[in-house]
This record gives structure tokens, C-alpha cells and sequence, in this order.
């Protein structure tokens, strides 16, 4: 229970300084590119793709015309469209590739990473970086790093990310909502049923 306590407060505490670490100028470029985009594909793998999916989820539920890569009923891309890309390494070699196809099509591309110098975002016309893990844990066990006085963090490989992801991108539905102006009944109506 003690090390579940601990962890939750670590991913906690990791959210509240996240949102002070978010440059306002990448959240309304991305924002602004959603906004300005025909359509939007997103693109993510493991939990990752999980996150963007509810991402994409919340987009069709503000009306939004949106596809996710890989499934099998998604369209081509158009230079019209935009890509936006969720990886925390930013090496995932997936959203690279399909980065690499939007680019060459001539689409947007925004990628959510921890790491704005990585493969996958050099390919991007627009960067949101998002703390998370930057560090590979060691192989010591947790009570090994204790008894030498090593701090790890409990949350295991990317979920700091990961869970930063979901946050911000539920916080960037809610400034389109806003934006757009969607009340909440609008998003209900759109909400799957069957």
C-alpha cells in the first residue's frame, strides 16, 4: 500500500509541475493547427496509441473529422490534413514512418514528445513537449537503490508521459470546446450509443 500511496503522489505531483512547465506558444500553435486543419489523423503506439485514441475520440465528439492511422477504414492523408503524433521517446519507429509519409505529402505535422530533438520531431512543423521519464531506470532493485540511498521514480518507463499526455490532451479538448463553442450536450449527442 505505502509504495502505491508513494507512486500516486509522484504521478500527482508530476501533473501539477507539468502544467507550469507547457509553453503557452506550443499549446496555441497546436491548438491553432487543429483548428485550421481539413481533417486530423493521430498516430501513437502502445499506450501511447491508447492515448491518442481517446484523443481522437474527443475530437470526432467536438465534430471534428478525424482518422487514426493503422485502422483499417482510415483515408489518405492530403497536404491539407494535419498529423498529430504522440510519442515520448520520439523514436517510435511507426509514428516515425507515417511522419515521414505525411511530410512527404506535404501535411502538418504536430508531435507530443519529451524529447524535442528526437527523430520524430524534426520531422514536425509544430513541437508540444511534455515532461516525462528522460532518464532509463537502473536494474538495482527498489529495495537495493534504498539501502544505498538512490531515488527512483516508482512510475515504471514511460508512464509519466503517458499520463502528462492524457491530461493535456483532455485540457487541449476542453480550449477547443471553448474555442469552438460546444457545450457539452453537443459532445454527448456525438457520444457512440450502440
Amino acid at each position: 500500500m505505502r509504495e502505491t500511496q508513494r507512486a500516486l503522489s509522484e504521478i500527482i505531483e508530476h501533473l501539477q509541475g507539468s502544467s507550469k512547465k507547457l509553453r503557452s506558444k506550443q499549446v496555441n500553435g497546436f491548438i491553432d493547427a487543429l483548428l485550421g486543419a481539413k481533417r486530423v489523423f493521430v498516430v501513437g503506439v502502445g499506450r501511447s496509441g491508447l492515448i491518442v485514441r481517446t484523443f481522437a475520440m474527443r475530437l470526432m465528439h467536438l465534430g471534428i473529422d478525424v482518422h487514426v492511422i493503422g485502422e483499417t477504414i482510415t483515408p489518405a492523408l492530403r497536404d491539407d490534413d494535419l498529423l498529430v503524433a504522440l510519442s515520448g521517446s520520439g523514436e517510435t519507429s511507426f509514428a516515425v514512418s507515417s511522419a515521414k509519409i505525411a511530410k512527404g505529402i506535404g501535411t502538418k505535422i504536430v508531435v507530443v514528445t519529451s524529447y524535442p530533438r528526437s527523430t520524430l520531431a524534426k520531422l514536425a512543423d509544430h513541437i508540444v513537449k511534455l515532461p516525462g521519464r528522460t532518464e532509463i531506470a537502473s536494474i538495482k532493485s527498489y529495495l537495493d537503490r534504498q539501502i544505498v540511498g538512490e531515488y527512483e521514480s516508482l512510475a515504471p518507463m514511460g508512464t509519466l508521459f503517458e499520463v502528462t499526455a492524457l491530461v493535456f490532451l483532455d485540457s487541449v479538448v476542453a480550449s477547443l470546446m471553448v474555442k469552438l463553442g460546444r457545450k457539452e450536450e453537443e459532445l454527448r449527442a456525438r457520444h457512440a450509443n450502440i
